[in-house]
């Protein structure tokens, strides 16, 4: 399954769990005021993630005097992938990583730490930056977003479930209702399925980046070397980072990938480095 389709069935699943627990709540009204104030606070990160999460980590802009081997390398990068070049920030942490921010193309960033300038070679490092300019060129950004909205609106909903049952009100629409226990069952477990299919969206969306980033800058091998040193450094030097940005990094940015697979917002290293081997080998 390609990571494109695979993200719209996970989009599905998310929209069949709200459309469930919309029937168990009853009241479209309760369903319809979830998901709203759910989309209004989704969507207001969303405008305004970049200048969120830059001050977040104390980015400061580079200009062209700062580092002009990497705005070229960004410039290059962003031709390629037919897209404005994104403006350019330096995060001040000594783990290596990085990510890309903005609503659209038009208003893209991509921040590294002063780590990453560090360990990698210009090819490397002209790797990671292909990866970001791929999210940016797949609008990974709105597609989280939309996750994250209909998981927090599923969230929301199962937590009016859950007082609706205690209090008894709610219910479908038939004469027997729905039984208390497993409404309320089905509350706390939609809220985990919910969650673990935002993460599946986010590992998705990184095997897709790997592979724009790989096909823009023409060098897979590049991008594979820096995964392979970013995550050994970063199992050694965890990164200052908050837990809810976690998945906006192109490498976990506390262990490196320890978690079991199902609860991190990035896949298995392993995997990404042999994908990449292989389409070095297809070149």
């Amino acid at each position: 399954m390609t990571s494109q389709i695979k993200t719209f069935f996970l989009l599905a699943v998310l929209t069949a769990i709200i459309l469930f627990l919309g029937g168990i709540l009853g009241g479209r009204a309760g369903l319809m005021f979830a998901f709203i104030i759910a989309m209004v606070m989704n969507l207001g990160s969303y405008w305004y993630s970049d200048k969120i999460v830059l001050s977040m980590y104390k980015a400061e802009e580079l200009t062209p005097g700062d580092s002009p081997q990497l705005h070229k390398m960004v410039e290059e990068l962003a031709a390629n992938a037919g897209i404005p070049k994104p403006r350019i920030f330096l995060v001040p942490q000594d783990s290596p990583n990085a990510f890309a921010t903005g609503r659209n193309p038009e208003n893209a960033v991509v921040a590294v730490t002063s780590g990453i300038m560090r360990i990698l070679s210009p090819e490397e490092l002209r790797g990671v930056l292909a990866h970001e300019i791929g999210h940016i060129t797949n609008r990974d950004i709105l597609i989280q977003t939309v996750a994250a909205v209909m998981a927090s609106a599923i969230m929301m909903i199962a937590n009016m479930i859950q007082w609706a049952t205690l209090f008894g009100f709610g219910g479908s629409d038939d004469d027997e209702g729905v039984n208390p226990i497993a409404a309320i069952a089905i509350a706390m477990i939609a809220p985990i399925a919910a969650t673990l299919v935002q993460m599946a969206i986010s590992r998705s969306r990184e095997y897709l980046a790997d592979e724009t980033g790989a096909r823009i800058s023409h060098d897979p091998k590049a991008l594979a070397g820096a995964l392979y040193k970013l995550d050994a450094t970063a199992r050694n030097r965890p990164m200052n980072a908050a837990p809810a940005t976690e998945n906006m990094f192109i490498v976990n940015p506390f262990s490196g990938g320890n978690m079991a697979n199902w609860f991190s917002t990035h896949p298995p290293i392993e995997d990404r480095i042999a994908r990449l081997n292989s389409m070095a080998s297809r070149v």
